[in-house]
């Protein structure tokens, strides 16, 4: 499988983990999105004319969505990953991969202004930041309830990777992760994985410090 990849892209760093999580080998074709835009190159924009990555190919097949190329690895080479025979656990997992488009929109919005200089309304971008983490913690607060520490079920899957990197790399958008205990605790989680993978500004658990105790209903 191919990827066409940018080192400093949220969407491209969840194929990259999700690959690294599931043993899925990628061959990394390197995309000089900034400064060059060879995303909006006619090379590029052949494969997927919206002009934006990650791109996977793999043979005959190419897909153009994180989304989907998440539910493509884990299909491939560990289905545990996606829902299980649970029908809420399916349900829930959609919504969440769902949800991760309004966290790219609006977090990845606000970095993408912060750090490339890239048009918008960067009060708006946050307050839409904001408003989406606040429905996270709220579901992660929901589901510990139930005794689970992931968005879909009792083990990470799709969703929580869809959903990570645009919520960890939200102070550099502005946006702090301070008011959000759930949110710190998951992503402690998921980073303390077996074969995670760093990517800048987001790193492993060097040492695991005892994790915060959230109380049912705490948010």
């Amino acid at each position: 499988m191919k990827l066409y990849d940018y080192i400093l892209s949220p969407s491209c760093y969840k194929v990259r983990l999700m690959a690294a999580l599931t043993g899925v080998k990628l061959e990394l074709r390197p995309v000089d999105f900034h400064p060059g835009a060879e995303h909006r190159g006619s090379e590029l924009l052949a494969l997927n004319p919206a002009g934006s990555i990650p791109i996977l190919e793999d043979g005959d097949l190419l897909l153009t969505e994180s989304s989907a190329i998440l539910v493509y690895l884990s299909t491939q080479a560990a289905p545990e990953w996606l829902a299980g025979s649970k029908p809420e656990e399916a349900a829930r997992v959609q919504q969440w991969l769902s949800f991760s488009g309004r966290l790219t929109a609006s977090l990845g919005g606000a970095r993408l202004h912060e750090m490339l200089l890239r048009p918008g309304d960067i009060g708006a971008l946050q307050a839409q930041g904001v408003a989406a983490l606040r429905e996270l913690e709220a579901g992660l607060v929901e589901q510990a309830e139930r005794g689970m520490r992931f968005l879909a079920a009792d083990r990470p899957t799709v969703a929580d990777i869809a959903c990570f990197p645009y919520v960890a790399l939200a102070p550099d958008g502005g946006v702090s992760l301070d008011p959000y205990p759930a949110i710190r605790l998951w992503s402690r989680a998921l980073r303390a994985l077996d074969n995670f993978i760093e990517m800048p500004g987001i790193h492993r658990l060097h040492e695991l410090k005892p994790e915060p105790h959230i109380e049912p209903g705490e948010a």
